[in-house]
């Protein structure tokens, strides 16, 4: 008969989802939840000054002007990551909704087919800059610059037109804008966020493209094709800015032409403010969107605050200037804090105790599931094997304590001599 596995008690699940959440942020939470903390202070601030400032159409709005620059940031959060940079998106995320629009006013194209050409723009704006950058090594920022232009002036040569109207009230608009005054916008952030990780995180590509930031020459050393992989990253990059076209669109049904230059800073200027390294190697998916609602809510606050302080000064003026100095302290504290950690620091006594304790603890932890989860054994050898792993957890509980006590009794020593000379 075949042995069933035996499912592991729900404490020992719970302590083990426990485990990896302080792990995952012990490794790379700190800065999501230090942004996060950011930006509810920010919300708190805001309200105390306008209490309209968190009514429903005003977090629709902020909805609304979020979806493009969070979906763009994310895009251009992988190729960051490689240690590059996009300055494309912004007029190649105005490019595709002008193009796109620009064959639906025409009759070419029904409504619903511009969100596939959209995207297809923009992966091909982002398969063109990949190619510059990957295959014939031109300088990321010279290439993007390149496409920049390109894209600009080139959908304004096509359309011929100063604006490119998409209709309203549709169900355009109803799926990727406002849909009834509920903010659908985020959902669907919330949704390429998560898709978006998996790829970071839980791919090989992720996995190679932190790789290249990292150490490119190494990476290419261990038989990894990095120009692939390169390349794979300002595709998405496109994508995402093709992606972003689509919500622009339909919260701003009126698109101009030849626009767009500013957006990428915006988008760039929230992943950096989201912990993603601006020299590569370290990338924060979560924080890339945390960090553009940082820039959404400090526009649309301020815009509260100054116009309840009848203050003659434009909101937007004041928060290039914030987030100037934002991003700048962003990548300040990225550089401290890469050296901080290539600095050799030695071992304490008291650190080396509990990294000991930690890894005995946690291998004891690890051989009991084992044990309670292990179908071969019977129930009685079981119970007392498992009895007998939890003897040894308390038993290092104990001995860590002890030496933890004697640790600090010695540390106390020097003071007190020095208190009797005296």
């Amino acid at each position: 008969m075949k042995d069933v596995k035996i499912k592991l008690p729900f404490s020992r699940k719970l302590r083990r989802a426990g485990v990896k959440i302080k792990t995952t942020v012990a490794s790379k939470g700190k800065q999501n939840m230090i942004i996060m903390l950011a930006l509810v202070v920010l919300m708190v601030l805001f309200y105390a000054l306008n209490t309209n400032f968190l009514k429903r159409y005003n977090i629709v709005t902020m909805s609304q002007n979020l979806a493009p620059y969070a979906l763009m940031a994310l895009g251009v959060t992988f190729v960051i990551a490689t240690g590059g940079i996009d300055l494309s998106i912004g007029t190649v995320c105005i490019a595709s909704a002008v193009l796109a629009g620009h064959m639906y006013t025409r009759g070419i194209l029904p409504l619903w087919a511009t969100i596939p050409v959209m995207i297809t723009i923009g992966g091909i704006f982002g398969l063109l800059n990949g190619v510059l950058v990957a295959k014939f090594k031109v300088p990321a920022f010279i290439a993007t610059l390149g496409t920049m232009l390109v894209s600009r002036g080139l959908s304004a040569i096509i359309v011929a037109v100063p604006n490119i109207f998409y209709p309203t009230g549709s169900w355009y608009n109803r799926i990727f804008s406002n849909y009834e005054g509920f903010p659908i916008g985020f959902i669907w952030v919330i949704a390429f966020t998560l898709i978006c990780m998996y790829l970071m995180y839980k791919n090989k590509i992720g996995r190679y493209i932190l790789s290249i930031g990292s150490n490119e020459e190494a990476t290419r050393l261990s038989g990894i094709n990095t120009e692939k992989y390169k390349l794979l990253a300002y595709v998405f990059s496109g994508i995402g800015a093709g992606i972003a076209a689509i919500f622009w669109s339909a919260a701003s049904p009126t698109v101009a032409s030849a626009t767009g230059n500013g957006m990428e800073l915006d988008a760039i200027a929230g992943v950096y403010i989201g912990g993603t390294s601006s020299a590569g190697g370290i990338a924060s998916v979560a924080g890339s969107v945390i960090g553009s609602m940082i820039l959404v809510v400090i526009r649309n606050g301020l815009n509260f605050f100054l116009a309840k302080l009848n203050l003659n000064v434009n909101a937007t003026y004041v928060t290039f200037v914030l987030t100037g100095i934002i991003v700048v302290g962003a990548i300040l504290i990225d550089i401290i804090k890469g050296k901080n950690e290539a600095r050799v620091k030695p071992e304490t006594a008291k650190k080396k105790l509990r990294r000991e304790f930690t890894e005995k603890y946690e291998a004891l932890q690890k051989r009991l599931d084992d044990v309670l989860t292990d179908a071969s054994l019977s129930d009685d050898i079981r119970s007392e094997t498992a009895e007998g792993i939890r003897a040894d957890i308390l038993s290092e509980k104990t001995v860590y304590r002890d030496k933890l006590a004697e640790l600090k009794a010695e540390k106390r020593k020097p003071t007190e001599n020095a208190g009797e000379k005296s």
